[in-house]
């Protein structure tokens, strides 16, 4: 049984990964400091072989209370995360401790390394280090062509890279990147850090746009208010096909030092986004919507060419945009406990 590390086990995508790895008889270390939700309770968490440390990935003390363990993969997914808002409430506290924790991370894979334990380190990197690109879809090699992202999120997510293939340029390191884009499901909890944002006559905290869409449409908002245009594109992937890719990257030999795309194929705008969730609670109302200004990192286009993961790994997302809103709507039905 190979043990592995995941950093953020208790985080949406965390979760998610800790999840499929147990389901593929892997034994895993998760490491959290409950920082994002608060202290939650995941799926996993009473797997036999799962154990969960509850600390912070970038004290000094993370390094420590590890040294002793065998690690055969760390999953570098720890890191303070959230939606649009969130880039510019922590414009400074985004770089500043998620580069302490990426640094504390590759220092302990490289410790391991060196010992002959760990065989790879796998890195959540972002499809936000593709804001400035302007080539749609866009592929793997598109990124050292583009221009570097403008916001300290963005740029953090490109340094991780970086220290990948700094570690192994150096030492040896052997590495995989992944790019998740736009993942949706469930278990994305209201952010401790977050602030309230007005959209019309509702104050929500939710800061990824499916959450809260289905939010407004639960609480019985209407016109439905949206962020912008509508027109910006997203590919929604679930939780759980991206936590399959993750396995697969971890697993397969042609991933080492390779960077993927991990993502649906599918194309949506927001406002067609907001068009299904809507028909899903009022299949009976005429959809009328309200865009609300902008955050100013809202890119436009995220569109991933996914070929490269379908002609080295095999891989493709199976589940449909709207399989993962029946998905979530139930489970924020339930949260919320609103029936209608």
């Amino acid at each position: 049984m190979k043990k592995v590390l995941v950093t953020g086990s208790q985080g949406f995508i965390g979760s998610y990964v800790c999840n499929e790895l147990l389901q593929n008889n892997y034994q895993v270390v998760g490491v959290d400091n409950f920082s994002k939700y608060g202290v939650v309770s995941r799926a996993h968490d009473k797997h036999e072989n799962f154990t969960l440390l509850q600390n912070d990935c970038s004290s000094p003390e993370f390094i420590k209370i590890l040294e002793n363990e065998q690690f055969d993969y760390i999953i570098a997914g720890a890191a303070m995360i959230g939606g649009i808002s969130y880039f510019h409430k922590y414009a400074y506290d985004l770089l500043a401790m998620n580069e302490r924790i990426i640094s504390n991370t590759f220092d302990l894979a490289l410790e391991q390394y060196k010992k002959g334990f760990l065989k790879k380190i796998l890195v959540l990197s972002s499809s936000m280090v593709f804001e400035n690109v302007s080539t749609w879809p866009t592929k793997e090699s598109d990124l050292p062509k583009c221009p570097p992202p403008l916001s300290t999120y963005g740029f953090q997510k490109l340094s991780c890279e970086y220290f990948a293939r700094g570690a192994f340029e150096q030492y040896g390191l052997p590495y995989t990147i992944v790019r998740p884009f736009n993942c949706v499901g469930v278990g994305e909890d209201e952010a401790v850090g977050d602030h309230e944002i007005t959209s019309g006559n509702i104050k929500l905290t939710l800061s990824h746009v499916v959450p809260d869409l289905i939010l407004k449409c639960l609480k019985g908002q209407n016109p439905l208010h949206i962020l912008g245009s509508g027109n910006q594109i997203r590919h929604y992937t679930n939780g759980h096909d991206i936590s399959r890719g993750i396995r697969v990257c971890l697993e397969h030999e042609n991933a080492i030092n390779n960077d993927f795309n991990i993502s649906s194929s599918v194309s949506t705008s927001v406002l067609e986004l907001a068009q299904m969730i809507w028909k899903k609670f009022n299949p009976d109302l005429p959809f009328k919507y309200v865009s609300d200004p902008p955050f100013e990192y809202d890119v436009e286009k995220r569109i991933p060419d996914i070929q490269k993961a379908r002609d080295i790994l095999n891989f493709e997302a199976k589940i449909t945009l709207n399989e993962s809103l029946d998905e979530i709507i139930s489970w924020m039905k339930e949260k919320y406990k609103i029936l209608n």
